[in-house]
C-alpha cells in the first residue's frame, strides 16, 4: 500500500511538476498542495489518468485562518476504487478570491460547494446553484468563520401575537452573563456554599 502511494506521488510530481507545490504521505493518504488556479487541471488529470483513476469525490472541507494573509484553505478528498487509494488536494487563498467549481467534473460537488459557501462564505465560479443549504434563507453571516459570534446575530422563534416565525437580534439574559462553567462533577459555586454551610452546622 505504501509503495503504491510512493509510486503515485512520484507519478504526480513528474506529470504535474509546475503545479504541485508540496506532496506528503501521512496515514496512508497522499496530500498535495497546489495553487487555486491549477485546481481544474489537477483534478481532471487525477480523474482521467489511467494510473490514478480518482473517480469519486468524497468531500470538500474548509478551514479558516483569520490572522493569515491567505485566510481560507479548501481540502478536497478523492478515492480511487480501482487502486484502493486516497488523495487530498489542498489550496490556500485570500478571502476575496472566487474558486473554480468542480461540478462539471464531479456533479456531487454541487451540494458540497453549497455547504462550504453557506458555512464559510467562499464563492465558487460557474456553480449552477450557489445558495445556502444548511441555514435559513434570511440567515446573516457564515457560522464556521472564526469571527462569527458564538451565539449568532439573530434568533428565530414563533410569535403567537403575529402568528408567524420571526427573527430577532440575540439578547443575552442577565443570568446567562454570570453562567457558572465549572464541571458539574466538582459542583457549581452555590452548591459548594450550601455544602460548606451544612458541614459547618454539623460540626457545631
Amino acid at each position: 500500500m505504501l509503495e503504491d502511494l510512493k509510486k503515485l506521488e512520484k507519478l504526480i510530481n513528474s506529470e504535474l511538476t509546475s503545479k504541485v507545490q508540496k506532496s506528503i504521505i501521512e496515514n496512508l493518504e497522499l496530500l498535495i498542495e497546489i495553487n487555486e488556479e491549477d485546481l481544474i487541471d489537477v483534478v481532471q488529470f487525477l480523474k482521467s489518468n489511467e494510473k490514478c483513476k480518482f473517480r469519486q469525490l468524497i468531500d470538500i472541507a474548509g478551514v479558516d485562518y483569520p490572522d493569515q494573509e491567505k485566510r481560507f484553505r479548501l481540502v478536497y478528498l478523492f478515492l480511487s476504487h480501482e487502486n484502493n487509494n486516497r488523495i487530498k488536494i489542498s489550496i490556500n487563498f485570500e478571502s476575496n478570491q472566487i474558486i473554480n467549481s468542480l461540478t462539471k467534473i464531479f456533479p456531487s460537488a454541487n451540494w458540497m460547494e453549497r455547504e462550504v459557501f453557506d458555512m464559510y462564505g467562499i464563492k465558487f465560479k460557474n456553480h449552477p446553484d450557489l445558495r445556502r443549504i444548511l441555514t435559513d434563507y434570511g440567515f446573516k453571516g457564515h457560522p464556521l468563520r472564526k469571527d462569527f459570534p458564538l451565539t449568532g446575530f439573530n434568533e428565530v422563534r414563533y410569535s403567537e401575537k403575529d402568528k408567524k416565525v420571526i427573527y430577532e437580534p440575540v439578547k443575552l439574559e442577565q443570568n446567562y452573563r454570570n453562567f457558572d462553567f465549572e464541571s458539574p462533577w466538582e459542583g457549581t459555586s452555590y452548591i459548594k456554599e450550601i455544602n460548606k454551610i451544612e458541614k459547618d452546622g454539623k460540626k457545631n
